[in-house]
């Protein structure tokens, strides 16, 4: 019986096309193995806690964490008309408003100073940045003295100016914003140094040429400076953002959720909720919750951000 001959470039295109999908088969197995690593990190500490955290928000669990009961939607229910959790929601958006758009025209601010050519500028850098090298617990201490109700500075201040002490971290009116302050100022490093970096990176023909046009100061901050630095920007504000919702370590130390409950962000809620009360169930929920709004929220940002960031 006769067999059709292959034609040989029909072959030299069969091995051609093998060879392309091996290699490129290779290629994919190179790059899962560089990803691997990341890969497991993050299913490890991203993945599966997430997704520990849904299957939680539907159970009851016993003091250990193993889940007992299936309720459902209970546990979201729940924690929407408890007005602890809805003032504690409350607080975590107030929280935000105060530190997040304080910390950034500050920093934003310095590093304006501290990008002009100036002599001795290098140790107002130093200055401005060096809070980014202190941890939050030993920040928090360091802000426990300035707000002591009697030993502190600051109610030592106001009594050699004729104004009553306030009680900073005890008074329901103000442990919020006391809160808020001293996390602006723990902030302000970070933040100062990457808007520095993006202020040194505009290039300076932009500037001479505007001095040529005889552009003053304000209208080239407003039409080359703020442009140019949009991109740094959309990040420091999208990152301050996010570390602002999470915010946990100051609270801990420094008010405990207090007073009357008006430092109880959201994240001190959910430690609260899971490890001092053993109710994993509605600490999961709320932690969900708290997923979800960040989520909302960088992506308001990044939607915002495809028509007001400039990358040229």
């Amino acid at each position: 019986m006769n067999q059709l001959a292959i034609p040989h470039d029909h072959l030299e295109t069969l091995e051609l096309k093998n060879t392309l999908k091996k290699q490129k088969i290779l290629r994919w197995l190179k790059g899962m193995l560089f990803l691997a690593p990341s890969i497991i990190l993050f299913s490890i500490f991203l993945f599966y806690p997430l997704a520990r955290s849904i299957y939680l928000s539907f159970f009851l669990t016993n003091n250990t964490g193993v889940p007992t009961v299936f309720v459902g939607f209970e546990n979201y229910i729940n924690i929407f008309t408890s007005p602890i959790f809805r003032n504690s929601l409350q607080s975590t958006f107030l929280f935000v408003l105060y530190t997040v758009p304080g910390a950034i025209i500050i920093s934003l601010f310095l590093a304006i100073i501290a990008n002009e050519k100036l002599k001795g500028i290098g140790f107002f850098r130093t200055m401005f940045s060096s809070t980014m090298g202190i941890s939050v617990a030993a920040a928090s201490v360091f802000w426990m003295f300035l707000f002591h109700p009697t030993m502190g500075w600051l109610n030592q201040i106001l009594s050699y100016v004729g104004v009553d002490a306030i009680g900073w971290l005890t008074d329901p009116k103000w442990a919020l914003l006391s809160v808020s302050i001293s996390t602006i100022w723990m902030n302000i490093g970070f933040t100062f140094l990457i808007l520095l970096g993006g202020l040194q990176s505009i290039d300076r023909y932009l500037y001479e040429s505007a001095d040529i046009d005889g552009a003053g100061y304000f209208y080239q901050l407003r039409r080359i400076t703020l442009p140019m630095l949009s991109p740094t920007l959309f990040f420091v504000i999208t990152v301050a953002l996010i570390n602002a919702f999470q915010t946990f370590g100051q609270i801990d130390m420094l008010t405990r959720g207090g007073p009357q409950n008006q430092t109880n962000l959201l994240v001190y809620s959910i430690y609260r909720e899971a490890f001092m009360n053993y109710q994993y169930g509605p600490a999961s929920a709320q932690a969900i919750v708290l997923f979800i709004i960040i989520l909302i929220i960088t992506l308001i940002q990044f939607k915002l951000g495809e028509r007001k960031v400039h990358y040229q």
